[in-house]
């Protein structure tokens, strides 16, 4: 496939073309083969990098870095059959890749010799890395430039060509694929180990920058616009590889971590209906987590409980913890909704405490003995359904499931559910209404929409989403306490939490929301060495996020047009459509 070229300028340093992506790949190679050398005399390095032949730890992530860069150089050749991976044949992913591997490269020597005391406990694999990563990252400084500025070499040319279209069967072939690699990428993330804080350090540079590549290569929207025309199949193939993972990653502090990330994925699916969608910002979420996890610990038959000779089962209590977070949501919302902005916002926070405090005096002192007060509900029995029992582990398919793995299944199986009350309702009648809500209420009351009853709704539906997960944790952490549920605090999951899972992830999508809570979840599992910095890092990330993307990771498209209204050109892509045919610029954004 033909590519074009987006400037006919020189680079930044002065060589010929070839030149460079000789260089380019000169180094590439280097990165490669020294992955394949020892880089380090001794085995104290997390990974042990000490041997020839047998990449480890941070060794595999240069080795991915140099081929990708190595893939996108070759892009610039023409080589056949490689076109798809740069169809524009632009800079911007070759210089991306070659950061990624210059900055795993250069990251790696660094922390072995912070580590090991001294530049001495550098075997020559650790030179040759470093040096064939900066040869690279050099080369690509002498590719035409693809504009005048930074910002040039780290977006997305401005004509991206179409994809050729292929047969259904091919595609969902790519689908399939796609899915395949982001569940690899996942489990090795989820699966170093937390005390190799650096190892994980470099897959975070890895798969930002190699991220970063393939966003500006056209990849993503390629992807999106595959996903939109086989939209149910995209949607079973990430189900069925979130429900491999716990066969492939057989551990069960990892499927613990699993579980919690989709509890908090999908109470937050439930907040984007009222913040994402509706547009109300409500401080005091957790709340309504806390209220269907608490309703579900009084009849699930907890010794504990205020109610202990009842024990429902367990669609009858997940239905209790929905209908009682239903109501809390009714009657607060009821008297609340009709404010604004950050008077409503205040009001949520109240609640959200008062919830906390009065969950708290409840112990038969302070107040009626039903919560157990500080002490909370503890000794929940594990779930029993169909004669399975959910705290013993079970053999499938040759593969030992432990207590969490049972868990993570039945939480993915709730997860879908709210996916599919997530979808339905945003497309439908009372979907669009919210929309219009949260773009201007004023206009919408207007135009006939019942502003109050729309947002109440939203906001009771959220609630009882909230409620539905709340039932699933209550029996995954055997006790429920006032602990988690409040603003903010050192135990998630808690308002503020929530609210930046949502507005991290992406408000108003789907995937959104649990990326979200994948990352907030998995950071500080893995940089535990930061210890009382890690809000600090957490805070740094987050304005760096808002400041460069902050419609969110995985955006909406409207969101997206509102939050960049300033810029020159802005590239939405549409269902089917090629990115450049749907570019906005300033004057019609």
């Amino acid at each position: 496939m033909a590519t074009t070229e987006t400037t006919t300028e020189r680079g930044l340093i002065a060589l010929p073309e070839s030149a460079a992506r000789a260089l380019i790949a000169f180094g590439a190679i280097a990165t490669i083969a020294s992955t394949f050398m020892s880089w380090t005399y001794t085995s104290d390095f997390p990974g042990d990098l000490t041997y020839y032949g047998s990449p480890a730890g941070l060794q595999i992530l240069a080795l991915v870095a140099g081929a990708l860069t190595l893939l996108f150089t070759l892009t610039l050749w023409n080589v056949r059959g490689l076109g798809w991976l740069n169809p524009a044949g632009a800079t911007q992913p070759v210089v991306l890749a070659a950061t990624s591997a210059f900055a795993v490269s250069w990251f790696s020597a660094i922390a072995i010799a912070v580590d090991l005391k001294g530049l001495v406990a550098l075997e020559p694999g650790a030179y040759v890395a470093a040096v064939g990563s900066l040869i690279a990252l050099l080369g690509t400084l002498a590719l035409p430039k693809p504009g005048d500025t930074f910002k040039d070499y780290v977006t997305k040319p401005d004509l991206i060509p179409p994809a050729a279209k292929m047969a259904g069967w091919h595609e969902r072939l790519v689908i399939t694929g796609a899915t395949a690699l982001a569940l690899i990428v996942f489990t090795y993330g989820i699966g170093v180990d937390p005390d190799a804080s650096e190892t994980f350090l470099g897959y975070l540079l890895l798969v930002v920058f190699g991220t970063w590549a393939l966003l500006t290569a056209g990849l993503f929207d390629r992807f999106a616009q595959l996903n939109a025309r086989h939209k149910g199949f995209a949607t079973t193939m990430a189900f069925l590889a979130a429900a491999v993972f716990p066969f492939v990653e057989n551990n069960e502090h990892n499927a613990n971590l699993g579980v919690n990330i989709l509890v908090v994925g999908t109470v937050a699916l439930g907040l984007n209906i009222v913040v994402g969608l509706t547009g109300l910002l409500d401080l005091g979420y957790v709340a309504f987590l806390g209220v269907g996890a608490y309703a579900a610990a009084l009849v699930s038959g907890s010794e504990f409980s205020r109610f202990s000779g009842v024990q429902f089962p367990f669609w009858a209590a997940m239905l209790t913890g929905m209908a009682a977070s239903l109501v809390f949501g009714v009657l607060i919302g009821a008297p609340t909704l009709r404010l604004r902005g950050d008077y409503l916002a205040i009001v949520t926070l109240g609640f959200g405490e008062i919830f906390r405090i009065a969950v708290n005096n409840m112990d038969g002192v302070s107040g009626p003995n039903i919560t157990n007060g500080p002490n909370g509900i503890s000794m929940i029995p594990d779930l029993d359904i169909f004669g399975f029992n959910f705290g013993a582990a079970h053999a499938i398919g040759g593969i030992t499931l432990g207590r969490f793995a049972n868990y993570f299944l039945l939480m993915l199986l709730i997860t879908g559910l709210v996916v599919v009350v997530f979808n339905r309702a945003a497309d439908s009648r009372i979907g669009r209404s919210w929309i219009a809500i949260r773009e201007d209420e004023t206009a919408a009351t207007a135009m006939g929409i019942n502003g109050f009853r729309v947002k109440l709704i939203a906001f009771a539906l959220g609630a009882s989403l909230a409620g539905l997960a709340g039932t699933v944790s209550a029996h995954v952490g055997y006790s429920v306490n006032p602990a988690p549920y409040q603003f903010a605090g050192s135990v998630p999951p808690n308002s503020a939490f929530l609210l930046a899972a949502v507005v991290l992830g992406g408000m108003g999508t789907v995937n959104g929301p649990i990326l979200g809570a994948t990352l907030l979840y998995l950071l500080p599992e893995k940089l535990s060495f930061l210890k009382e910095y890690e809000l600090l890092a957490f805070g740094i990330a987050l304005v760096i996020l808002m400041r460069f993307r902050p419609e969110g990771i995985i955006a909406n498209r409207r969101r997206q047009l509102e939050f960049h209204e300033g810029d020159e050109t802005v590239h939405i892509p549409e269902q089917g459509l090629p990115d450049s045919t749907v570019g906005v610029t300033k004057a019609g954004a």
